[in-house]
């Protein structure tokens, strides 16, 4: 799609739509930022754009006169696709992107892109890691934090781009096609946006619909949805099991990750190798090694790179001891069925901090799954009062209520004993109070260096 001289319009003006705007204007268009939040101030947007920049912004309203000129929609991740807004720009036989098609329809070199509910950072930073160890130039970006667009320039024919997409950017996708793509659980989450399961389904299986016979898809063995899946696409399948041994495919076994390639078995490694917890993160390290195996990758390379991994920040992350008292920050547990991964992770009695902003999940079978280990539960945010009577229902207390994470940590701290923890996993999004979980986790280290 030639887009020199023409405008296209940038609909968002978080770090993605910065980074489409920017992409945009050095590829010769003319981007046009918008925000439909009246209290933005288009002053501030612009301070973060480059200098000498031609864009333009619109905050609120933006005239049919400035849609009539559009040859382009570029949607940032958070911007539902069933607005009235892009509705209309649909009905005028817009083009709706992505920044990730955007990316992708400028971008250089390979992609291996990674999708699922739970697991995306884990699996992506440690294929970054690994393809960092086994090639030259490769990027990191996507759902990660990292926008797509923002390293499209740097790329050339020899690129490896690993990128981690979520369900509200694979709405958005039309050529996107990776050379190897991986999705990893599906479990309800999201379903204020995307409104059924269904629905939720079918997104996060676009990650393979450009994908050919030559490419690969990797897939969880144990995830029942994803099974069937694997049945209907014409790329290789690798398969991965944390519950049993594979005639062909990664699994887990006795302490150990093993590799079929249908003809013989080897080993990946000894799980006591890794610098991860929980056999959540084995599903991640069996995911990440079958794409880095896919693509080429030799097992020494590979191997290399695994035992010198360690955990991501906000994934069941080590903060401190204090006072015999192990806290963890789990603030990337956005939904429940993240937030059971790492209350399984824990090997201790655990104080448990929850609560936040209301995605329409249910929380009984996070309840049901703290299997004798949570001494209390505590909550915060919009979603308490709903935890608390489902807690209630699920035959489960103590249950506490705090208003700010602050004196969570501090109600935590003054009941905890040694030999316990502290886990800050809060089966939520972070919105209602923070505006990432980035934020709300560092906060909560802040507030536990500070006992």
């Amino acid at each position: 799609m030639d887009l020199k001289e023409k405008r296209v319009l940038v609909f968002g003006t978080g770090k993605s739509g910065i980074g489409a705007a920017e992409l945009l204007e050095d590829m010769g268009s003319i981007p046009v930022l918008y925000d439909g939040n009246e209290k933005t101030d288009p002053a501030e947007v612009k301070s973060r754009l480059k200098e000498g920049t031609k864009a333009e912004v619109f905050i609120g309203n933006l005239p049919e006169k400035e849609i009539d000129k559009l040859s382009l929609v570029v949607l940032s991740p958070g911007v539902p696709t069933d607005l009235p807004l892009v509705l209309h720009f649909k009905e005028k036989g817009l083009k709706i992107w992505g920044e990730v098609e955007l990316a992708y329809a400028f971008g250089k070199g390979d992609v291996l892109a990674i999708t699922g509910t739970n697991g995306k950072t884990t699996t992506t930073s440690l294929l970054g890691a690994i393809m960092e160890h086994a090639r030259n130039s490769v990027f990191v970006v996507g759902n990660i934090g990292n926008p797509y667009t923002e390293a499209v320039e740097q790329m050339n024919e020899d690129s490896v781009t690993v990128a981690e997409i979520s369900s509200f950017q694979l709405e958005t996708i039309e050529h996107f096609h990776p050379k190897v793509s991986a999705i990893l659980n599906i479990t309800p989450d999201h379903l204020n946006r995307h409104h059924t399961m269904e629905e939720y389904i079918r997104v996060k299986e676009l990650i393979t619909a450009n994908q050919t016979a030559e490419d690969t898809c990797v897939l969880n063995y144990e995830d029942e949805v994803l099974r069937k899946f694997g049945e209907t696409l014409k790329t290789k399948v690798i398969f991965f099991s944390s519950a049993r041994k594979l005639d062909q495919g990664m699994y887990y076994e006795n302490g150990a990750i093993f590799y079929n390639d249908g003809k013989e078995t080897i080993k990946i490694c000894d799980t006591d190798e890794l610098n991860l917890l929980g056999l959540h993160n084995f599903e991640n390290v069996m995911a990440a090694v079958a794409m880095a195996l896919a693509y080429g990758v030799s097992l020494e390379e590979i191997r290399y790179a695994l035992v010198r991994f360690h955990a991501v920040e906000h994934r069941i992350e080590y903060v401190t001891e204090k006072n015999g008292v192990a806290y963890y920050n789990d603030s990337k547990g956005t939904n429940p069925d993240a937030a059971i991964k790492g209350i399984q992770a824990m090997n201790r009695p655990t104080w448990l901090i929850g609560g936040g902003y209301d995605k329409g999940s249910s929380y009984e079978e996070w309840i049901n799954a703290f299997d004798g280990k949570v001494k209390g539960l505590v909550l915060l945010g919009a979603t308490r009062e709903k935890i608390a009577e489902t807690a209630k229902k699920c035959g489960f207390e103590p249950v506490y209520f705090v208003d700010s994470l602050k004196e969570a940590v501090e109600f935590c701290a003054s009941h905890a004993v040694s030999g316990e923890a502290v886990l800050l996993s809060p089966a939520c999004a972070s919105w209602d109070m923070f505006p990432s979980y980035e934020v709300r986790g560092k906060e909560f280290k802040e507030f536990v260096n500070q006992l």
